[in-house]
Parts: C-alpha cells; structure tokens; sequence
C-alpha cells in the first residue's frame, strides 16, 4: 500500500515548524513529506529591519532548510500557484518557471502573507515593501544610492527630494524599520561633507491615532518619544493619497518632496487562498479550531493566511499573525496530521499571547513580554534574547550574535553592492503577486493530469 503523501506549502514560521515535527513523530513508513517553497531557507522575518539597516548581512536571518532538516523531506524549489482540493492536486510554478504538479493526500497551506496595499494612484509603482529578503537587501543600498546621488548633485530640489524619506505604518514593520534605516543614514551623512545632516528627514505616518498599538498606550507613548527624539517625524491620522516618482500627497493636503516610500501598512493574505473557493474571514482561510478546513477534506491551514479561532479570547475572535502563533499551529497542526494518520481524534489549538517585543536600534526598545512593560536597554536586551533563541540552528544564532557584535565595535559600514541597480523594483516584482491562477485555470490544469498529460520534467 503507498504511503499517504503530506504536502506543505510555505517555508515561514508556520510551515517549517509543521515539517519538523512531522519528521520527528512520523516513522519513514508512515507517510511521504514534501515541501513547497521558492526558496532554500526559512527567513526570519523580525529581524529584516536590521538587514535593510546593515546590522545584519542578509545570510544570518536565512536560517538553511537543508540544515534544520533530518533530509526526509523532499524540497520542491517552487511556489504553489493554485490548488485543486477536489483533485487532490497542488499547482506549483517552479524556479525555472516550468509548472509541475504535487498530488497530495493531506495538504498544509502555510503559505503566509504579503504587503497589503490599497488603490492609491501610483502606490504599487513607487512603494517598497519589506516582508522579503530581497526587498530588505534592495532597499538598504536605494537608501544609500540615494545620499550618493543627493552629494553628486547641486540642484536644492532634488537634494530634498532624494533625502526625505516616508514610512507609512506604525506598527511593529514599520516602527522597526524607519529606526534602523534613520540610524544608518545618520551615521553615512558622517561621510558625505557636502550634505548637510540637516536636510535628511525620516517620516513615519499612520492613519491610526497612536504607534505601536498593540503594546498598549502607555508603550506606545513611550516608542513615540524615542521616534521624536531620535528626529523622525511622525504623522498620525493621515495616510498617502497619491504617490509619485519625486513626491508624496497625503490625505492631509500636503505635498513632500520625496523619492523613497516604504509601505509597510498591514499585510494581506497569499493570493493562494482565492483559488480554493473556500469560506474566508477578512481574506484569511476560516478553519476549524483543529486547523482543518471545513467542507475540504485533507486540507488544513494555518500561520498568516488562516483565520485560526483563538479559544482563549473566545467572542469569535481569532489568532493574531504573529510569529509565536505560526509556530505554535506548525507543532499543533503537525500533531493533529498524525492523530488523524493513526485514526486518533483531532485536538483544538490554544496558546495563550506572550507579547511582543520591539528594537528600535542603539539602546533603545520596548517590549511587553507576558504582560510585563520594558523600556530602554533592559528591553532592547528582552527582545534580542528572544529573537536568538527563536532561530532555528546553531548556526543562525552564531551569525546573529557575531553580527551585533562586530556593529557594535566596529560600526557600519556604508558599502552599496549594486542589487537590481538602475531597476524600479516594485512590490509585484519582489512579492510574484501576478502568478496565480484562477479556478478555471486550475480545473484546466488538473485535467490535463488527469488525462496523461505532462506538467514538466518534476512532475508527478
């Protein structure tokens, strides 16, 4: 008899962690794994800030799947773009671009999320986004290429232009990333005598009325103080009306010579949930409290992209897209996969929220681990010992621990590699928002397995 084949898509929190345990409680009999993902390591994401601000080099937050298996998994390099659950079949585009075909007799959808962005006149064009190591990494040398190109030129309006710079998004991405990225230009503007330090201006802007709520107003107060004092300017009830190559119009009617836009104002679900035709809530996959989805059998989903029921809370509220949550559902949703492999009952998911923690660089943090309110270093300190422990392999941790201490001693360093140089990389580009398929093409495509038909040289 064939053993059941468990398929997994995504490599994040969720997705790792769901094949990690799977390979440690399933015997070789047992069943077949795979996993779908585009790429060979597992990112951590909380730490992107510090790689798009030259703390950390873009290696030590890509943490090797080839390292954090036990190599029974079979790693397929691609991205699913469409799944069929009545077929039983995964539509993946490999990184060849060849498409490929994964049949599957239970499926775990952990394929995350991306930057949810709004119809704003030019937002897609002009923005950058930070939920991928190639965005951090690109956007670390267009700063930098922008304090070249402001030095290299004597006309005063585009100096102001290419030196202001705009978050949008007070929270946790956004906080984090306009910090760090103010903490890099500060210390470079050193090196460029014919600029003025003055001219460089870091603006955060939220349409909510407060940063960082989910710590609360009192720690929210307090990362408003370290933003103001450390000379980033931050806007609140306001958002962008309308983006453009050399400027910014915000809702508020003013205009802001500008040429970098970070977008980190939210994310949205993968694009994979719309073509399973399932029940969503605010675009996430609503699953069962067992993380299964109801009315599909085999499927179960969890992380970013599922609307995951949070017994603790109770009132229909659901988990949070938080790191802590990801991993969690991984270890609860691989447990429930072997229960129902050996005909054992499925068991509902519950973690209770242990609260987040934020570096804003420097000396500075706050941080609320199980309810108990940090500032200042013993923060900082809080949130960094947790991130190292969080990482996957020895490995990771040495990198990230030698990487803080080398800034800390040594400095940054300003080198511009040239990544994508002279390309407007946008959202869509970093993100592949445009390669999934639709249901009719689906259906087309998993006829085309059934009739015979080949789907590339990996397919199965």
């Amino acid at each position: 008899m064939a053993r059941p084949r468990i398929l997994v898509v995504g490599a994040g929190f969720a997705g790792v962690e769901c094949v990690r345990r799977l390979e440690r409680r399933l015997t070789p009999g047992e069943a077949e794994i795979a996993l779908v993902t585009p790429f060979s390591y597992q990112l951590y994401l909380p730490l992107l800030p510090q790689v798009a601000g030259g703390v950390l080099p873009p290696q030590a937050v890509a943490v090797s799947l080839r390292r954090s298996s036990r190599y029974r998994t079979r790693i397929v390099p691609g991205g699913a773009i469409g799944v069929d659950p009545d077929a039983k079949v995964c539509v993946i585009r490999k990184i060849t671009g060849e498409t490929v075909y994964e049949r599957y007799d239970l499926i775990v959808l952990a394929p995350g999320s991306i930057t949810r962005t709004f119809d704003i006149p030019g937002l897609v064009d002009q923005a950058h986004g930070m939920k991928t190591l190639a965005e951090a990494a690109y956007l670390r040398d267009h700063v930098i290429a922008q304090l070249d190109l402001a030095d290299a030129s004597d006309d005063p309006e585009e100096r102001a232009s290419r030196l202001r710079f705009v978050v949008v998004g007070g929270g946790y991405a956004g906080t984090e990333t306009a910090t760090y990225l103010q903490r890099l230009t500060d210390a470079a503007i050193r090196r460029y005598p014919r600029l003025d330090p003055a001219l460089i201006k870091w603006h955060l802007i939220d349409v909510a009325d407060r940063v960082m709520p989910e710590l609360g107003e009192s720690l929210g107060e307090s990362t408003l103080r370290i933003l103001r004092r450390r000379g980033i300017e931050v806007s609140l009830g306001v958002s962008v009306a309308e983006a453009g190559p050399e400027s910014l119009r915000l809702t508020d009617g003013r205009v802001l010579p500008c040429r970098t836009l970070i977008w980190t104002a939210g994310v949205a679900p993968s694009p994979l949930v719309g073509t399973l035709g399932a029940e969503t809530v605010k675009g996430r996959l609503a699953v069962a409290p067992d993380m299964s989805l109801p009315g599909f059998d085999g499927v179960f989903a969890i992380g970013d992209s599922a609307a995951v029921p949070n017994l603790v809370e109770g009132d229909g509220a659901v988990c949070p897209t938080t790191a802590q949550h990801a991993l969690r559902q991984g270890k609860a949703c691989a447990a429930n996969i072997i229960r129902r492999l050996r005909g054992q009952p499925l068991q509902p998911y519950r973690h209770r929220d242990l609260g987040l923690v934020v570096d804003l660089g420097e000396t500075d943090g706050v941080s609320k681990p199980v309810g108990l309110e940090l500032r200042g270093l013993p923060a900082q300190a809080v949130a960094r010992g947790y991130h190292v422990m969080a990482m996957r392999t020895q490995v990771s941790k040495a990198r990230v621990l030698t990487n803080w201490l080398l800034n800390a001693t040594a400095g940054d360093d300003f080198v511009r590699i040239g990544f994508l140089s002279g390309q407007q990389a946008t959202l869509r580009d970093f993100e592949y928002t445009n390669a999934y398929l639709t249901r009719e093409q689906i259906r087309e495509h998993s006829a085309l397995l059934a009739a015979g038909v080949s789907g590339g040289a990996g397919a199965t």
